[in-house]
């Protein structure tokens, strides 16, 4: 049905789409899921072609990609890196329809069909050659080697230009750098490809990162995305990537006719070429290959969301042409997420190692692409009352990216009706340790629509569950750094019985250390009296130097990371004082949208974005718990008493020194430097001055290195002075920054 004002709903399918293309590609933190997405963007293609005159022609429908992240150098593709247009199964109540108005019902791969006799029509012969692969749920990249050297890797961008992100890729141990010199490769060899996570290794990566307390990924797709936007190369190789070739670009100094030869070259290279891999010269033979890789694909390592279509010969290819946006000789054919039926039996909560409560879904075993699922999660108690899912239901569920089980709706309601209530469902205590737990409430969604979440966590500070997750935190480099306590002696410490708590570890007697059996019984690896002797002075450093932002941060409080700590031990002298701030109480109750620096009682702070309502909430909530009771009674017993090393909660005031030349002072960094972003934001930090992550009317000055992008744009738009690393050097040194950059 056409809609009453085809020119308002296109308008806003637009909005709608646009608001999901900037989550997907520039946030890689995605709302809905693609089957949600191809929806919207299938209504607006249909609604553009039946009103042309309301086709908007900057419309999505006839671009590519996202637009180039900032922080990264641009570059222009040597040729244009398209996308590549989708084909749909029919649903079965459309062939219903159709089969009910027509008489005769069609294939449910109708618009693969028609693709195919479009190819036909286009170069006038029956019997096409083409291949059939799997559509890799990946990031497109381009990799341009030159004289047999990788010269460097981009991004799709826009399809015009995109990111170079050359020393992200050379992380990724199946890239070459370098191709054999008897392989017989072009001069110029532009191969194009995808850029994935596999598998496996995504669910244990997503496992870690929710133990830590950091944000999981909602599929490997978007967790690619996300690593490949990481400005440091060191955190980008400890990310499982991984690559595969699927096409070409631009070819200088050797002949590449057709996709087989195309494919022989990555052979004879050692790039890795997309498999299974199937040709066919008939309409037939192509649904043929198309129907058996929808059954072989669940068994891939990586995850794949339909079968890619492409003519063989690249003159025929060029016979064929494109469209602003796709090649008209190739298209993928897109499956449908496997969705399954089965009843919820039970709800169970895990306790995260950051005391995060999780509900699991324990379910009636069935099979869900390619493997047998019995337990799914249910994220939070908003996800629970949202679906309105109960005990006793029928649910429908599917694997998120073909990896994760999860509920998607409830399909008969069978349970008993009654909501689902974390602290009712667990007695109002932690199921590992009887612990107190705590609601927390947070916001979600776009800014036109948002959502309140509800999750809960256990607070109590020695829960055996988050003994070892908390330990990693408290001694890691940027916490107190106790060198000699990894994973492995953290995990032990807690195995044995030894510590029950972080702080029990300045209690340990390096006897008992010395003597920690790290691996089994049947073979015993002992940690040593020199790893002892280690730990015993980075404690004792910890104790005697460590300042109250390491110690801050070492806690683990909720929403508390590096920053903050560092803006709160501006502003207090300790963490008594902290416990029974004035300034934080009176920040937790400013409402959403209100000023601190309208506020008579918080304005002559002047304190950072860092530290808002939330933080301040999060922090007095610790600290007036029993656990964050117990902490600071614990503290004194250990008679540990950090103290700030950047007291100052008036910037305007002298209290810097020669020392400490950057007080007061607002800094915010950008683009690629000499050296990683946080060694920089060390030393800004050390000298008294802040870091913030955005620009604003407060920011003082704004680092900017290659590749500034959005923020160097608001900074000379505010008037904010722009520096570089000469005119911070000056600054660090007590001398003042041209103005100007």
């Amino acid at each position: 049905m056409s809609p009453d004002d085809p020119q308002a709903e296109i308008a806003r399918l637009i909005a709608e789409i646009e608001h999901h293309n900037r989550l997907y590609y520039d946030q890689a933190e995605p709302e809905v899921s693609d089957a949600e997405y191809d929806a919207l963007y299938r209504r607006l293609e249909t609604l553009e072609a039946d009103f042309p005159l309301f086709a908007d022609p900057n419309s999505p429908t006839r671009r590519v990609g996202g637009r180039p992240s900032e922080g990264f150098e641009q570059i222009r593709h040597p040729m244009p890196m398209l996308s590549i247009d989708d084909l749909f199964e029919i649903p079965a109540e459309e062939l219903d329809k159709i089969e009910a108005k027509a008489g005769a019902r069609p294939p449910k791969e109708q618009e693969l069909v028609d693709f195919y006799r479009r190819l036909q029509k286009g170069l006038g012969v029956e019997r096409i050659p083409v291949t059939i692969e799997p559509k890799i749920d990946g990031v497109a990249v381009s990799l341009l080697y030159r004289g047999g050297r990788l010269d460097y890797a981009a991004t799709r961008g826009d399809g015009t230009t995109g990111d170079v992100i050359t020393a992200n890729v050379r992380t990724i141990k199946s890239i070459p750098m370098t191709l054999p010199e008897a392989a017989g490769a072009p001069a110029i060899l532009e191969v194009r490809g995808e850029i994935f996570m596999p598998g496996k290794a995504f669910a244990k990566m997503n496992e870690e990162r929710d133990e830590a307390g950091l944000p999981t990924f909602a599929n490997p797709r978007n967790a690619t995305a996300g690593t490949l936007k990481l400005l440091d190369p060191r955190e980008v190789a400890a990310r499982p990537l991984d690559f595969i070739a699927h096409g070409i670009g631009v070819v200088e100094g050797g002949e590449i006719g057709t996709i087989t030869d195309f494919h022989a070259l990555l052979d004879r290279v050692g790039i890795r070429k997309n498999e299974p891999l199937w040709t066919a010269e008939t309409l037939e033979d192509v649904l043929a290959a198309v129907r058996r890789l929808d059954e072989e694909r669940h068994a891939l390592p990586y995850g794949t969301d339909g079968a890619v279509i492409k003519v063989i010969d690249r003159d025929a290819q060029q016979q064929l042409g494109f469209t602003s946006r796709a090649p008209r000789w190739a298209a993928a054919y897109k499956y449908p997420p496997e969705q399954k039926e089965t009843d919820l039996l039970a709800i169970t909560v895990q306790v995260g190692r950051t005391g995060k409560l999780t509900p699991v879904a324990e379910l009636a075993p069935v099979l869900v692409s390619g493997t047998t699922v019995r337990r799914a999660t249910l994220h939070n108690e908003s996800f629970i009352q949202e679906r309105g899912i109960g005990i006793g239901d029928t649910v429908l569920i599917q694997k998120a990216g073909e990896i994760i089980p999860e509920v998607i709706k409830v399909v008969v309601k069978r349970g008993d009706g009654i909501p689902f209530l974390m602290q009712a469902h667990l007695g109002g205590v932690c199921p590992v340790c009887s612990g107190p737990i705590e609601r927390r409430e947070t916001e979600s969604g776009s800014k036109v629509e948002k959502r309140v979440v509800v999750t809960h966590f256990c607070v109590n500070f020695e829960c055996p569950a988050q003994v070892a997750s908390r330990m990693r935190q408290f001694v890691s480099r940027k916490a107190l750094d106790i060198e000699g306590i990894g994973t492995t002696v953290a995990e032990k410490l807690v195995e044995r019985g030894l510590i029950q708590s972080p702080l029990e570890l300045f209690e340990i007697p390096e006897t008992i250390l010395a003597t920690l059996n790290l691996g089994t019984e049947e073979s015993p690896r002992i940690f040593g009296e020199k790893n002892a002797a280690k730990i015993l002075q980075a404690r004792e450093r910890a104790v005697k130097e460590m300042p109250l932002a390491r110690w801050l941060f070492a806690m683990g409080i909720s929403q508390v990371g590096e920053s903050s700590a560092r803006e709160l031990s501006r502003l207090h002298r300790s963490f008594g004082e902290l416990s029974r701030s004035p300034i934080l109480a009176e920040l937790r109750t400013l409402k959403t949208g209100e000023s601190k620096e309208k506020n008579p009682f918080l304005a002559p702070y002047e304190i950072a974005s860092e530290v808002g309502p939330i933080v301040a909430a999060s922090v007095l909530d610790f600290f007036q718990s029993a656990a964050g009771a117990a902490v600071l009674g614990r503290l004194a017993e250990l008679g540990i008493d950090p103290q700030s090393d950047n007291f100052g909660p008036k910037p305007s005031e002298d209290l810097g020194g020669a020392d400490k030349p950057l007080v007061g002072k607002t800094f915010v960094i950008t683009g690629t430097l000499s050296a990683p972003r946080d060694d920089i934001a060390a030393r800004i930090l050390s000298a008294g001055g802040k870091v913030s992550g955005s620009v604003s009317k407060n920011t003082h000055y704004l680092l900017a290195g290659e590749g500034g992008g959005s923020k160097l744009d608001k900074a000379l738009t505010l008037g904010v002075a722009v520096i570089g690393e000469a005119e911070l050097e000056g600054l660090l040194a007590g001398g003042s920054a041209a103005e100007e950059a």
